[in-house]
């Protein structure tokens, strides 16, 4: 007969790891404690590699490498010079690529420079902080009868709350249009579609309601906003910016990405001011109550 181990469930303490809580059932989450760590940034993994990992295995990694890739470069090169093709071989930093591959990891700046109607957004992933662009454009021309009125169309695999977000963001930015350009009335009567790029993975919460507002304003001027510049808020009816999460990671990618100005709702200003200096340092960085303040820094 087997033995069996009596276990006091009141004296056991259970510590579980998860990436994102949504997946947790909901009963089993309700009984849970939710401790937030936040990931390791680029410097943070750097340490751990250069004063964890053993100079015997640092050498060993690097010479496997190293020999793979000189490998590969010489038996293309001599395909080449078989086939006649040339009849010498320079490897420099522009043709490096044709002979080792694509990198395996790039930057996820979509755009350089941003039209007029694009904004650089910025979420929250499990993997960490990344960038998200918002598009707007106009996709039907406006219609001539002065009683009909504009719509917009959003895609993008969004959630229910990035939905109500973009339909926020829209009632607002027609509201400031009128309120600040009386004589524009492109956001009342145009048929725009809002798209949110990378419509194969899922997106959701409000935190990209700023980011909206401003894309539909900038679409109404036909104007560009300041370049590298990023932005992350909530946005309400009235045109309040509302505190969001993820400030650490957000502002890590807006850096990796090469962007100069942020902008975060005030009541992120004591989360911003908890990260070290290597992730702050070189950001302009605005802290917003309301929409007045983006469009001053956007525009200006």
């Amino acid at each position: 007969m087997t033995d069996v181990a009596e276990i006091k469930g009141h004296r056991v303490l259970f510590i579980c790891t998860a990436n994102v809580i949504d997946t947790i059932p909901e009963p089993l989450r309700d009984r849970m404690e939710i401790i937030e760590v936040s990931g390791y940034v680029a410097e943070e993994k750097i340490a751990i590699a250069e004063q964890y990992l053993t100079p015997s295995k640092e050498k060993v990694v690097y010479s496997n490498f190293l020999q793979k890739h000189i490998e590969k470069i010489l038996r293309k090169a001599a395909f080449k010079i078989v086939k006649k093709e040339i009849s010498s071989v320079e490897v420099t930093d522009g043709n490096l690529q044709e002979f080792v591959g694509k990198p395996l990891f790039t930057h996820d700046r979509l755009y350089e420079t941003t039209p007029p109607g694009v904004i650089m957004g910025l979420a929250w992933t499990a993997m960490g902080g990344s960038t998200l662009f918002i598009e707007t454009t106009r996709h039907r021309p406006i219609s001539e009868d002065q009683k009909s009125e504009g719509s917009v169309q959003v895609t993008g695999n969004l959630g229910d709350v990035m939905k109500e977000s973009a339909n926020i963001a829209y009632s607002f930015a027609k509201s400031f249009m009128l309120s600040e350009f009386p004589g524009n009335d492109f956001l009342q009567k145009a048929h725009l579609h809002l798209h949110v790029p990378e419509g194969a993975v899922p997106k959701d919460g409000p935190s990209a309601g700023c980011t909206m507002v401003s894309a539909l304003i900038s679409l109404g001027l036909n104007k560009p906003i300041r370049q590298n510049t990023a932005m992350t808020g909530e946005i309400s009816l009235t045109g309040k910016v509302l505190p969001v999460g993820g400030i650490k990671e957000k502002s890590i990618a807006a850096k990796r990405v090469g962007v100069t100005c942020l902008i975060m709702p005030a009541e992120n200003k004591k989360d911003f001011a908890d990260l070290p200096k290597y992730i702050t340092e070189g950001l302009e960085v605005h802290f917003v109550d309301h929409y007045r303040d983006v469009y001053k820094i956007i525009f200006s």
